[in-house]
């Protein structure tokens, strides 16, 4: 009995060939190196998710720039066993694309997963690969967002800054490092005006990655906006921004138009006291002459006994000495002769 459950338990205690190809990448390799058009090669995978449905193309360039090199009119599917493994014929055709060419495998159900196997399809054209080996592999997996927010200084004219998130997936089958991508910003009907920024990162092949990008609008810029996104020639998203009118700035104008005015008021004011005191010290020497007559006058009587009554009018150009007198004399001169 414990022989029989010993025997029962052995598959369970010791790893099968599922679980080792679970913790390895999986691989691809073809029966052939080259075949013609016409023929077929056969290609076999390990390390592959149990019964997952795959994928099988001849691309060209290997493979640089997606599905587009590829002769996807033949490719073939496939299923892998319970022990991750396939084994299918692939019929041989020419790619859009010249050499060198892979026959590329791809999961089509669960987590993205690809392998390549170099292939030479005889009698096709060879090129040298470009540069690039990463340009149009990305594609965004989720809604872009703009993330920040103004602050008192944009309400003042500043320019407005947010920060472009997007998520990126890798869809090639080689790894994108530091990547350069095209943002640009158009109003109205106006083209974009793009601008080249990169990102510090690598996006490993059939993974993806959150990546983050500054935006700037010129200052005092406001209205509908649009911010776009270009990777490799692609334009990737373009998300809307609605940028408020800077208050602050017509605020200044307001209080510029009130202040200024007002100011230049005041001064011509000031300007018009200081030139105006020539005139006005004249009437106020003649008022002051007239204030020092009439003092003059009724000091006068007040110190003669011998002046004119209460209430006479007092005449400026004589003196109390030479005024004549207002009593009336009644008595005649004597004449001669008389007593």
């Amino acid at each position: 009995m414990l022989a029989v459950l010993a025997l029962a338990l052995l598959p369970v205690l010791l790893p099968g060939p599922s679980a080792a190809a679970a913790g390895g990448a999986p691989s691809a390799a073809v029966a052939q190196k080259e075949a013609g058009t016409g023929g077929s090669v056969t290609v076999t995978g390990r390390g592959w998710r149990p019964h997952t449905l795959l994928t099988l193309l001849i691309c060209g360039q290997n493979m640089i720039g997606g599905t587009n090199s590829c002769a996807n009119g033949d490719g073939r599917t496939a299923t892998t066993g319970a022990d991750g493994a396939f084994r299918t014929s692939l019929p041989v055709a020419e790619p859009p694309r010249p050499c060198p060419c892979v026959v590329h495998v791809a999961s089509v159900t669960g987590p993205a997963a690809g392998a390549d196997a170099a292939f030479k399809v005889a009698g096709h054209p060879v090129a040298p690969l470009p540069r690039d080996v990463s340009a149009g592999r990305l594609a965004v997996l989720a809604q872009p967002r703009l993330t920040g927010s103004s602050g008192l200084l944009t309400w003042f004219g500043a320019p407005a800054q947010r920060e472009l998130t997007v998520t990126v997936g890798n869809l090639g089958s080689a790894p994108a490092k530091d990547p350069v991508f095209q943002v640009g910003t158009s109003h109205g009907v106006f083209a974009p005006k793009w601008e080249d920024q990169q990102w510090r990162g690598t996006v490993p092949a059939g993974r993806k990655a959150e990546v983050r990008l500054p935006v700037e609008l010129a200052a005092g810029a406001h209205g509908d906006y649009l911010v776009s996104l270009k990777y490799g020639g692609r334009l990737l998203v373009e998300q809307p921004w609605g940028v408020g009118r800077p208050w602050g700035v017509t605020l200044f104008w307001v209080l510029l138009c009130v202040v200024v005015p007002t100011a230049v008021f005041r001064v011509g004011m000031a300007i018009v006291d200081r030139v105006r005191p020539t005139r006005g010290t004249t009437a106020a020497r003649g008022r002051r002459g007239g204030r020092l007559a009439r003092y003059a006058g009724r000091h006068t009587r007040n110190r003669d006994p011998g002046g004119t009554p209460d209430g006479a009018p007092v005449l400026p150009w004589f003196t109390p000495d030479t005024a004549p007198s207002t009593t009336t004399s009644t008595e005649r001169p004597t004449s001669k002769g008389s007593a």
